[in-house]
């Protein structure tokens, strides 16, 4: 039995029972592969639900407004995912009227989606005999054939490519690509793989060769910035708190926050009271108090914030003011709606 034929037998026997799977819904599936990236199927799940229920279509969520799709993002993290799906509706509506393209480089044409995600919903929608390489497929097969390229290398993406190529199944392509990724999160576990139970152990190398736990191979490529984030909760005598719009290209883009004073190092009450005194367009103290005496250390991918937030307590009614019991109605990180949620005036 070849590597792919195992591959299809272990998968129909221990495959979840998981909603995108009985369905050729490119929309469905396009769906499931954005908010699975980067994401455990248990997180996942429930965004998937909201998402069809609140936009059964590709045409609901075309138009429907940024707000409201990042507000159902919310807490799922890499927000650039939840504008590029946005996007990605309208161009399909716009350019396809509607329709999904039902080639690789059709799909890889729209907004957002890469090679793993246009060869995902390919091969599963149309049966494109396109192999996805994920995660869980380098660790497979990385472990597997023994291949110690590093998985992030430009010459480590380019093999095992072609290695998925050599070794896919193409008469039943669709239950091949779920299945190897199956293998993968399950058998193939990054952390204790089932070896001892696994219908390719008779062929591993890296079982053979004692390379499980070494295998594959990442380059780290990426330096932890840390930053220094001050939250000003502004609060008048009618309960009224501020919100500002995060803009440019950096993190948390078109979400919501209170104003931020960011700062090399972390600040104490003395520096963050003459930052507000010193500026004009703050609205005038009345009280600063430390919400949070450590700092909330909130870790992204690139990057670790230390979050402070500081309520500011005003006797003028605030300009532009909102009523506290009305600011869950914003998509905010989840650094920010936790504190909303614990925090009570």
């Amino acid at each position: 039995m070849s590597f792919s034929e195992k591959i299809l037998e272990w998968y129909h026997i221990n495959k979840r029972e998981l909603p995108w799977r009985s369905t050729r819904d490119p929309y469905k599936i396009w769906l499931s592969e954005i908010i699975l990236q980067q994401t455990r199927v248990v997180q996942g799940m429930p965004y998937y639900q909201r998402f069809l229920e609140a936009f059964p279509s590709v045409h609901n969520l075309a138009n429907a407004s940024e707000e409201k799709v990042l507000k159902l993002w919310q807490g799922l993290g890499y927000y650039s995912r939840a504008r590029n799906l946005h996007a990605t509706a309208k161009m399909v509506v716009e350019d396809f009227d509607g329709e999904f393209p039902t080639t690789y480089n059709g799909l890889k044409s729209l907004k957002g989606v890469g090679d793993y995600t246009a060869s995902a919903i390919a091969s599963i929608c149309f049966d494109v005999p396109e192999p996805v390489v994920d995660g869980n497929v380098y660790r497979v097969l990385a472990r597997y054939f023994g291949v110690d390229l590093p998985i992030n290398s430009t010459e480590g993406i380019k093999y095992f490519k072609e290695l998925a190529r050599e070794v896919m199944n193409t008469k039943n392509i669709r239950d091949y690509n779920q299945g190897i990724m199956e293998f993968g999160a399950i058998q193939c576990a990054p952390k204790k793989p089932y070896c001892l139970l696994c219908p390719l152990q008779d062929s591993c190398v890296a079982l053979k060769e004692n390379k499980v736990d070494v295998l594959p191979v990442k380059l780290n490529k990426t330096k932890i910035k840390d930053r220094h984030f001050n939250y000003l909760v502004f609060l008048d005598q009618d309960k009224n708190t501020l919100l500002e719009q995060r803009k440019g290209r950096g993190i948390w883009q078109n979400l919501y926050q209170f104003p931020l004073l960011e700062s090399e190092k972390e600040l104490h009450v003395d520096e963050v009271e003459k930052k507000l005194t010193s500026k004009n367009d703050y609205p005038e103290m009345e009280s600063l108090s430390l919400y949070n005496k450590q700092p909330i250390t909130h870790k992204l991918s690139h990057q670790h914030l230390h979050a402070k937030f500081w309520i500011v307590k005003t006797d003028d009614l605030l300009a532009n003011g909102i009523a506290w019991e009305k600011i869950t109605a914003f998509p905010v990180p989840v650094l920010i709606a936790d504190f909303i949620q614990t925090f009570k005036i």
